[in-house]
């Protein structure tokens, strides 16, 4: 297993689908199954191509700023700062599971709205 490929294609398979090609991204990177987490999408490549499908339509206008990625046997954490419409910020830590062939097999994610305000001078990402 190539840990550092692994992180590579992990954060080029998000950064894909995030800014609008989330089908290239499935062909690319995910392997024969996509078991899902979240639980706002199904499991599956093509509820995974429908939710970011549709947060393209929805939400042209966004970034994403890739903080660490870290990796270890078959699973890549990806840190991230997304910046939506209206400055609407966000801190996100993403798990994808890679199978023996280096793909997507699984994910799991975790996402914190950003304070306006804080007790402390500490970035979230």
């Amino acid at each position: 297993m190539d840990i550092a490929l692994n992180k590579k294609n992990a954060i080029a398979f998000y950064k894909m689908a995030y800014e609008g090609n989330p089908t290239k991204a499935v062909e690319l990177y995910v392997g024969k199954e996509y078991i899902q987490h979240n639980p706002i999408v199904g499991n599956g490549p093509q509820p995974f191509i429908d939710y970011f499908d549709r947060m393209q339509r929805e939400y042209p206008i966004k970034s994403i700023d890739f903080v660490r990625s870290v990796a270890e046997g078959d699973l890549v954490a990806l840190h991230t700062h997304q910046i939506w419409p209206d400055n609407d910020q966000y801190v996100t830590m993403d798990f994808f599971r890679f199978d023996n062939n280096g793909k997507i097999v699984e994910h799991w994610d975790s996402i914190q709205q950003i304070s306006k305000t804080s007790n402390n001078n500490n970035t979230m990402y």
